[in-house]
């Protein structure tokens, strides 16, 4: 019966006890022969707890086996070799022998082809990587989540965008940077379009507006080798550890986003539980880090890289700018010149440089094509809404500026009638000024606006309206009149009298 390693240990020990193989079988009960074994296998330099492996059927084929793991790279499918190599061979075993000589053969070969590396210390305010991950949906849309690291303190940054464009990704390194409070010596990242253009001869060609952000924050953007995710493991974890905790899926049970504002609340609330708790490697809260940290991070630019701020338009002569194929109203002053669009969750932000710097113009609920963004307030000179546009008053008679200088009332009367269709105008017009030189422009001016009010534009009314007021006061009541329809009765009673 084959011995355990403990037990075997104890033969051992009780044999070095008594030099006995006799004695030392008495005491640990079992056979001297057994003792004897052991000893003799130990004398001679072997593994004593190690059992002599038994005679297979397969092992007249292990260099068959070996041959075919060699020449796959250790790729080669265990079924593929048991059936199109063995059994033509005369191997009458179990495929599931087969199975596990190939897997024996598999782990020989990659144990001596394994790479080793160095590992990576990383030293504070040097290393800061970031990656992007596929977000939640919102809207029947799909987000994307820039996650990044300070690979000293492990302090964690996740923000939530709509696309991975490039001046998606400055404004995100921006907030980054400013979510930190500095900037480090290096940015660690993969080779994403936005950042690595082409390789040549295994040289990264970085993308020119990516190296100009670089400069402008003071730091250098490396990428890791392709193929090789243990240079930037760090960022892909918290990649992993993000969408494990905002991406809603059936392990997780989350509930859905109803809106981009909720998904970034949840990016918060994410930042401040994972980088308030103890870290499994340093054993410190990544807050606490990060304060010690930020002494070695070099200090920020006043003001984000411009391409930070979105895409450029140009300012119409309407005051619009084109975004998305839909219309955004800018403030005055700007019509001509170069602003900066981008989308802050489902808003859109217009930035403009001016003597203090660049500064936000205008914000904008997301729209969609054929729904313009029109603020009224950036148009003060102009009426709001969609009615009807009331032309400016051009008096071109002297009668015409005599009736208008009577008062805001006169004009007021002239735009009513005109749009009654009161007959004879500038009769009533002329009347209306020489009343007015006879008893004073105000109380003709009121009378105007009474009579406007309350469409009274027939042959005498304004006389009577003046006379009026100047006996009563100011109206309370206003009763209109309809020039058609008269109040006298009828004689239609008459038809009854007499019967």
């Amino acid at each position: 019966m084959t011995k355990s390693g403990r037990e075997t240990m104890e033969i051992l020990e009780a044999f070095d006890l008594m030099k006995c193989p006799t004695s030392a079988a008495a005491l640990v009960g079992c056979d001297p022969k057994t003792v004897a074994h052991y000893v003799a296998v130990r004398d001679a330099g072997g593994d004593p707890t190690k059992h002599p492996r038994r005679h297979r059927l397969i092992d007249e084929y292990l260099d068959k086996i070996e041959e075919l793991v060699e020449r796959s790279n250790g790729k080669v499918r265990a079924d593929v070799v048991h059936d199109d190599h063995l059994v033509p061979m005369g191997f009458g075993g179990d495929e599931r022998t087969t199975r596990r000589a190939v897997a024996e053969a598999k782990a020989n070969y990659r144990s001596g082809r394994r790479r080793t590396y160095r590992p990576w210390i990383p030293e504070p305010g040097m290393w800061c990587q970031f990656d992007w991950g596929q977000g939640p949906v919102v809207g029947g849309r799909a987000t994307v989540l820039f996650c990044a690291w300070l690979s000293w303190s492990r302090f964690r940054v996740v923000i939530a965008t709509w696309d991975k464009t490039l001046p998606t990704l400055i404004s995100c390194v921006d907030q980054m940077l400013r979510a930190v409070g500095g900037c480090p010596t290096y940015l660690l990242t993969d080779n994403e379009k936005t950042v690595t253009v082409d390789h040549v001869s295994g040289v990264a060609i970085r993308h020119p507006m990516i190296v100009a952000a670089a400069r402008h924050y003071g730091v250098v953007v490396e990428t890791c080798v392709p193929y090789d995710p243990e240079s930037k493991g760090g960022a892909e974890s918290t990649v992993k550890i993000a969408k494990a905790d905002l991406v809603p899926t059936e392990a997780n049970l989350l509930p859905e986003y109803a809106s981009f504002s909720l998904l970034e609340a949840a990016c918060g609330d994410f930042m401040a539980l994972v980088n308030a708790r103890q870290h499994t490697e340093t054993r410190r809260p990544p807050n606490e880090m990060l304060a010690e940290e930020s002494l070695r991070l070099h200090r920020l630019p006043v003001e984000p890289y411009v391409a930070a701020h979105g895409e450029t338009r140009v300012v119409r002569d309407d005051q619009t700018v084109r975004f998305g194929s839909v219309r955004y109203s800018t403030p005055p002053g700007h019509v001509g010149s170069e602003v900066w669009c981008s989308v802050h969750g489902a808003e859109l932000v217009i930035v403009a440089k001016g003597e203090a710097g660049l500064t936000e113009i205008a914000r904008h609920e997301l729209s969609t094509p054929g729904n313009p963004q029109i603020d009224d307030a950036h148009y003060p000179d102009h009426p709001g809404g969609n009615g009807p546009r009331h032309r400016t008053l051009r008096p071109v008679s002297a009668a015409e500026v005599a009736f208008l200088a009577i008062g805001p009332g006169a004009e007021q009367w002239l735009r009513e009638a005109g749009a009654t269709g009161v007959a004879r105008v500038r009769h009533k017009m002329a009347e209306a000024t020489e009343l007015a030189a006879l008893v004073g422009s105000g109380a003709v001016d009121a009378g105007l606006s009474t009579a406007a009010l309350a469409g009274r534009f027939s042959e005498g009314d304004l006389a009577s309206i003046v006379e009026h007021l100047e006996r009563n006061g100011a109206a309370s009541e206003l009763v209109g009149i309809d020039e058609s329809f008269s109040a006298q009765l009828g004689t239609a009673a008459w038809n009854e009298l007499g019967r």
